[in-house]
């Protein structure tokens, strides 16, 4: 899985960080946690510029708060719960879920967006509350990149300064990365035969 991804972006560069990091934030097949330090990693072997492997990571990652941002603008929370209900299982979100994301946006206020990016749990779910309170789109953009590009640019580091300890970790690089991808899907299924939606 390891060498996968580090393979996937040499091949397509920037391009591909941009489309992993906006595909995570949509519905997350691999987990932001291995993709920036993979990217990092490859500007550590010089095959990739530092900073723009975290301005093309936060771009995606950006790119993907927005159709969850558009569906509470467009939707609003009463008919979203509802799709909850319906939909939430395959994409383990709930209604509660939805309640605990706007309710936190409605107590820390704009910078929930930016705070919300760095918080696993809320990081695709907290633009919906800010769709549904018509929070302007330029402010939006604006929070969730500060958020982002705080995000992107930690993880990217940490790849970076990988590298240079590459030989003694990795012959426990690609087993680390499978036990993550491995957790995120079991928690994914977990949730998926576990769901409720709290009607």
């Amino acid at each position: 899985m390891a060498q996968w991804i580090i393979d996937f972006i040499e091949q397509y560069g920037y391009a591909a960080i941009a489309a992993l990091m906006l595909l995570e934030n949509v519905f997350p097949p691999i987990p932001s946690e291995l993709i920036m330090p993979f990217a990092g990693f490859n500007a550590a072997r010089g095959n990739l510029q530092p900073v723009w492997v975290v301005l093309t990571g936060t771009a995606g990652s950006v790119a993907g708060t927005l159709p969850w941002y558009w569906v509470g603008r467009k939707i609003g929370l009463q008919r979203l719960q509802a799709w909850a209900d319906r939909y939430g299982r395959w994409l383990t979100v709930s209604r509660s879920d939805l309640l605990k994301a706007h309710d936190w946006f409605t107590k820390k206020g704009e910078a929930a967006v930016a705070l919300g990016r760095l918080v696993p749990a809320l990081r695709s779910v907290i633009s919906a509350p800010a769709g549904i309170v018509r929070m302007p789109l330029v402010k939006f953009v604006c929070w969730s990149t500060a958020g982002s590009l705080v995000w992107t640019s930690l993880l990217a580091s940490a790849g970076y300064v990988l590298e240079a300890h590459y030989e003694s970790v990795g012959r426990w690089l690609d087993p680390v990365a499978k036990a993550i991808v491995a957790v995120a899907t079991g928690a994914y299924l977990w949730r998926v035969a576990t769901f409720r939606s709290n009607r």
